[in-house]
């Protein structure tokens, strides 16, 4: 598993499901993760994930649901956990046996170390650059990515201020994916299926 993990913004629903579309047509996301922190309608996110699994099931993109293990178990699809989000051996037992598990290991090694134990199948590792998705994270830089690749067996995920343009020495540390929001979703329409496809030609090179 590697390249582009594209993470849901809070722009209106029919925008949002547009661009995904235009996203995911070019067949070189790795990853779509349901984070949508202002949809509180229990109806409007049901809609959401519905439509939003139904793309990732025609374009063949895994999908994780942020943070809400009962979500996922519903739906039969992955979840991603931060540190106090729920209990990755819980996930484990709920949900189907080929679908992602992930972890939010902040900067510790021993967290990844621990979540892999319980069963997770990548681990996290952010903000890498500031951010302001999650101003209060700080960034950790890329000695922890390096370490991680030496020690870890699992995908790798590097997630904070991510771009292109910023993402060549994140990859070369370590990084099997890199989990993007508004460098993809904070473009045009127009322009988001050639940043996906930047995106791609970055994880090419380093390849």
């Amino acid at each position: 598993m590697r390249g582009l993990y594209l993470i849901t913004n809070d722009d209106p629903i029919e925008l949002l499901l547009a661009k995904l579309e235009g996203a995911m047509a070019t067949y070189e996301v790795a990853v779509l993760q349901y984070r949508r922190k202002k949809v509180v309608d229990k109806e409007a996110k049901a809609y959401e994930i519905g439509y939003m699994k139904h793309l990732c099931d025609q374009y063949k993109v895994p999908f994780v649901i942020n943070d809400d293990l009962d979500a996922a178990v519903e739906y039969g699809v992955g979840v991603h956990l931060g540190q106090g989000d729920g209990s990755i051996a819980e996930a484990v037992e709920r949900l189907p046996k080929n679908v992602l598990i992930g972890r939010s290991c902040n900067n510790s090694i021993e967290l990844a170390e621990q979540a892999i134990a319980d069963g997770a199948n990548y681990v996290a590792f952010g903000a890498i650059y500031a951010t302001d998705t999650k101003p209060e994270a700080g960034n950790i830089g890329l000695e922890t990515l390096k370490q991680a690749k030496a020690k870890l067996n699992v995908p790798i995920c590097a997630i904070g201020g991510l771009t292109v343009e910023n993402s060549k020495e994140v990859i070369e540390a370590g990084a099997d994916l890199c989990a993007v929001i508004s460098d993809v979703l904070g473009r045009s329409m127009s322009t988001v299926g050639q940043r996906v496809y930047d995106w791609s030609e970055l994880f090419a090179e380093q390849a």
